[in-house]
């Protein structure tokens, strides 16, 4: 009885390539033109939302399978994402007049700048510096040794 030869399993040369989708070349021009988006595109894990950038490349993919050219369609989509911004805050600002007229504290901002986020965040490691006994102490350490090396 013949055996079969053992299953060849295609060799990698070692590099793994990229995954490229067709948007990416409308995510990084999106990218060029509002750079301060960039924080938007952060993989949020509890998040159901695609970025700003996906969904504008998106958005053009879908004209120019219409049939429209590539510069009316990247046109027209950042037309619709700046009325889509400008829409979010005047939703929450009328949110915030709402509730001032009321008299109750304004609900959070659901829109807020990813940079503040961010430093909100780091916030509490920067006050350390001045109050965590650790913290001063590895300082004054490191002043020490400055000071020996100058």
């Amino acid at each position: 009885m013949e055996e079969a030869p053992p299953v060849a399993f295609p060799r990698v040369d070692g590099k793994i390539k990229k995954i490229e989708l067709p948007e990416d070349v409308y995510v990084n021009k999106f990218f060029k033109k509002h750079p301060d988006s960039l924080y938007h595109d952060a993989i949020k894990i509890s998040g159901f939302d695609p970025p700003p950038a996906r969904v504008f490349a998106w958005r053009v993919l879908e004209l120019k399978e219409q049939g429209v050219s590539e510069d009316y369609a990247m046109a027209v989509a950042d037309f619709e994402y700046r009325k889509e911004k400008k829409a979010k805050k005047k939703a929450y600002k009328e949110l915030k007049e709402i509730a001032r007229s009321e008299g109750k504290e304004p609900p959070p901002n659901p829109y807020p700048s990813v940079i503040k986020e961010i430093q909100a965040e780091e916030k509490k490691y920067v006050m350390d510096r001045f109050y965590n006994p650790k913290v001063i102490e590895i300082a004054n350490k490191m002043k020490e040794e400055r000071d020996m090396l100058l």
